[in-house]
C-alpha cells in the first residue's frame, strides 16, 4: 500500500469559470447510512476534518442524503470547524423523494429556489460553491431550471452550476443558458460508458467531470468490503452485487487485486489512480466511514501509472465481462440515457 504521510493532494480546475478543487474529493453520503448504518455526528465530523487536514477540500452532499436531510446538517456542522474559504462545497437538488419504490424528480424554478434556500440554511453557509441538478426532471425544460440557477449565481447564493446524470442534449442546452462547471457521473473501472460521448462533449465545452462511485460502489474497495455487505446496504439493490452477477464480478475484483500487488498499492488505490490519470479535469469523490480507508484512498494520488499500465488495467476489466446493469431498473430510467428534456421552448427563454 502506498504510504499516505508524504502525500500532497494536487488541485485541479473544474470548468472554465474559476472553480479549483482538490484532485480527490470526498463523497459524504455514506456518513448518513447509504452503505451501512449512519455514523454518529462526532464520528462524521472527525472524518471530514481528517480529510481536510490530509489535503481534501472538495466535499459532496445532497439534500436527499440521510433521513430528514441529515447529511447536509452533518456537513454543515463539520464546516463550522474548518476555514470556509478553503473548502469547496457541493450539494444537489432535484430528487423530491421516493414514491412506490421510484424517484420523484422536480426541476421547476420555484422548487430550485426553495431547495437552494433550504440547503443554505441546513448547511449554515452563505453560499454553495457547486450546486448540482441531481437528476433531470424531463417534464420541465432544462432552460427553465437553468434560468433560476443563473439567478441564484447572480445573487451570490451559489458560485457554480453542475449537472448529474445529464444526457448530451441536456448538457448542451443547459450550457447555452449558463456555463456548466461540472458534470457528476458514475465512472469507474467497471462503468465506462460515458467515455464515448459524454467525456468528449464535456471537454469540448470546458466542463469538469466528477466521477461518483469511483470504486464501483465498493467492489474495488478490497476483499473485506466485498465479503461483508450489510443487509441494509444500498449495494443489496444493485444488480451487479446480486447472485450470479456478483460471483462473476468478483473475478474482476481479483484481477484488480493482482494488478495492485504488481504496482505496490492497494486495490482501491489502483482503481482511483486509474481515474485520476484520466485527465486534469477529473476529480473523483470516493466516500468511506473509516479513517484508515480514507487515508488509503488519499494514497492513490501517489500511484504513478504509465499509458501502458492504464491500458493493461482496462484490458483486465473488459466492460463486456461486467455482469449486470449498474442500477436497478426503477432507477436506471432516470439516468443520463433517458435525461433528454422535451424539445419545446420555454416561455421564459423563448
Amino acid at each position: 500500500m502506498v504510504e499516505e504521510e508524504r502525500i500532497v493532494v494536487p488541485k485541479v480546475k473544474l470548468g472554465n469559470q474559476g472553480l479549483q478543487v482538490s484532485k480527490l474529493g470526498y463523497g459524504c453520503t455514506g456518513l448518513s447510512g447509504m452503505y451501512s448504518d449512519p455514523v454518529p455526528d462526532d464520528v462524521g465530523i472527525s472524518i471530514i476534518k481528517h480529510a481536510f487536514h490530509k489535503g481534501v477540500t472538495f466535499y459532496d452532499t445532497a439534500d436527499i442524503y440521510g433521513t430528514n436531510h441529515a447529511n447536509e446538517i452533518l456537513v454543515g456542522k463539520a464546516l463550522k470547524l474548518l476555514p470556509r474559504e478553503k473548502i469547496q462545497l457541493a450539494t444537489k437538488f432535484g430528487v423530491a423523494g421516493f414514491e412506490s419504490g421510484t424517484l420523484v424528480l422536480k426541476g421547476t424554478p420555484d422548487y430550485v429556489r426553495a431547495c437552494c434556500l433550504s440547503s443554505l440554511k441546513r448547511l449554515d453557509v452563505e453560499y454553495i460553491d457547486l450546486y448540482y441538478v441531481h437528476r433531470i426532471d424531463t417534464s420541465v425544460p432544462i432552460e427553465d431550471t437553468m434560468g433560476e440557477l443563473k439567478k441564484l449565481v447572480e445573487e451570490g447564493k451559489i458560485k457554480y452550476i453542475g449537472l448529474s446524470e445529464a444526457s448530451p442534449d441536456t448538457i448542451t442546452r443547459a450550457h447555452a443558458v449558463h456555463p456548466i462547471t461540472a458534470l457528476q457521473m458514475e465512472w469507474s473501472l467497471w462503468t465506462r460508458d460515458i467515455e464515448d460521448e459524454i467525456v468528449p462533449l464535456c471537454r469540448e465545452l470546458g466542463i469538469g467531470i466528477v466521477p461518483y462511485c469511483p470504486l464501483g460502489s465498493g467492489i474495488f474497495g478490497g476483499k473485506a468490503i466485498v465479503e461483508s455487505i450489510s443487509a441494509n446496504s444500498f449495494r443489496q439493490s444493485l444488480p451487479r452485487f446480486q447472485g450470479e452477477n456478483f460471483a462473476k464480478n468478483k473475478i474482476l475484483c481479483n484481477r484488480v487485486e493482482k494488478l495492485a500487488e504488481k504496482h505496490g498499492c492497494s486495490p482501491p488505490q489502483l482503481a482511483l489512480s486509474w481515474l485520476l490519470h484520466q485527465g486534469d479535469d477529473v476529480a473523483p469523490i470516493p466516500g468511506t466511514t473509516k479513517i484508515k480507508n480514507l487515508d488509503n484512498n488519499i494514497g492513490s494520488v501517489n500511484v504513478k501509472l504509465t499509458k501502458e499500465d492504464l491500458n493493461e488495467i482496462c484490458d483486465a476489466i473488459p466492460i463486456h465481462e461486467v455482469a449486470g446493469p449498474r442500477e436497478p431498473e426503477q432507477f436506471d430510467r432516470f439516468s443520463y440515457k433517458y435525461a433528454n428534456t422535451p424539445a419545446k421552448e420555454s416561455k421564459a427563454h423563448a
